[in-house]
């Protein structure tokens, strides 16, 4: 018999975590962001517990578990209101790649930091000038001896301030051929050559967003993470599950947004009647359930192919399941601040933050547009259009 539920240990999972995030909640997470703190304390809570390398090999501090297990701890922390980015960057993508690629001292040296949260790591592959073209990326690796050189910026890297390393995303020549080819590199945050400037943005999220600059950066032969001449291949290895945790990242959203609302609705009298006994009103969230409900459901899909070791099937459905979730989250937190009326964009209220938050999940870390470019071509069969 086939059902189209997740097994007990991940809804258990999920239980757990909600718990421990909801000690927190929304009005912390948010005040902590408007003061400038940091949600450590929460981070390291999340570790503790074994949930913030849940996905990593268990021989290197991790649970074991699989995609699909962090994207649930990512999404119940979105649900409570605790939306934490670097669950997608750190253990996600970093912790992914290494796990797969890496040699075993590299394993040994970082994915235990990763795990317990110590030596959170961030990741570093757009560009000013590329922008969603990876293949324009200009930041380039030269081979000095037994070392490394790197030289080049990023643009939009989550959580500098916060990481101990950086998995930066540069090009190196090829000896046969001359061309570049991608490459994947740890980086301390603290070396000579790299430096960081936050970007002033609009969010409400303790996590910065940073340009990072990389002048002649030196690096042991050994920052290079996975076969040089592997490519895409190992670059793509970190692209699906972070597909995968940004659905997760806005699917919880959006369910916090509901939750909101409708708890909002239920209460809220004007004529004679709770405001959600009006279709006006409890239609466009009973929509909104639907979308999230649906985008849940791709994105569990996406994470057990990926799981699986469906490369190709895992790509299809994770950028589904990214572009549904962004969709569902506007839409949810839309409805919410409709629901709210005035008092939806106030700061009491706490629906009104998550405006741009929502946004966010259409276009990072891939576009909506480009997700459509994605399926048209590779799900539909259809001409490139770029």
């Amino acid at each position: 018999m086939t059902t189209f539920t997740e097994p007990e240990e991940r809804q258990e999972l999920r239980r757990q975590v909600a718990r421990l995030a909801s000690r927190y909640g929304r009005d912390w997470f948010a005040e902590k962001a408007r003061t400038g703190e940091k949600t450590t304390e929460l981070w390291l809570e999340i570790a503790k517990a074994g949930y913030l390398g849940i996905n990593v090999p268990e021989e290197y501090g991790g649970g074991g578990g699989g995609i699909a297990d962090v994207a649930a701890v990512c999404e119940e922390l979105a649900a409570q209101g605790c939306p934490l980015l670097m669950m997608v960057v750190s253990p996600a993508i970093c912790g992914t790649v290494i796990a797969r690629y890496g040699t075993e001292e590299q394993k040994q040296r970082w994915l235990p930091g990763i795990c317990d949260g110590t030596a959170t790591m961030a990741f570093a592959i757009t560009e000013p000038d590329a922008g969603t073209n990876s293949h324009n990326i200009t930041t380039t690796a030269r081979r000095d001896g037994d070392e490394w050189v790197l030289k080049g910026q990023k643009i939009y890297i989550s959580g500098v301030d916060e990481a101990a390393h950086v998995l930066v995303v540069a090009r190196a020549e090829d000896a046969r051929t001359g061309k570049l080819k991608p490459c994947l590199f740890v980086v301390p945050t603290d070396a000579v050559g790299f430096e960081h400037t936050a970007i002033a943005m609009e969010i409400v999220s303790p996590e910065k967003q940073f340009q990072v600059f990389m002048d002649d950066v030196r690096l042991p032969g050994d920052a290079l993470v996975g076969d040089e001449d592997g490519g895409l291949v190992q670059l793509f290895a970190g692209l699906n599950p972070e597909r995968i945790m940004a659905a997760s990242f806005a699917t919880g959203l959006g369910r916090h947004a509901l939750d909101r609302a409708t708890a909002y609705a239920k209460e809220r009298t004007v004529w004679r009647a709770p405001i959600g006994s009006h279709q006006a009103i409890a239609h466009p969230l009973a929509q909104a359930h639907i979308e999230v409900e649906l985008a849940r459901l791709m994105t569990q899909k996406a994470a057990a192919l990926c799981d699986a070791g469906d490369d190709m099937g895992a790509g299809e459905a994770a950028n589904m399941a990214k572009y549904a979730a962004g969709e569902a989250c506007v839409h949810a937190v839309d409805a919410a601040v409709q629901t709210h009326g005035g008092n939806g964009i106030t700061q009491e209220y706490g629906v009104a933050g998550l405006i741009v938050a929502s946004r966010t999940t259409r276009i990072a870390p891939v576009s909506r547009e480009m997700i459509l470019n994605f399926v048209a071509m590779h799900s539909l069969g259809l001409p490139k259009s770029y």
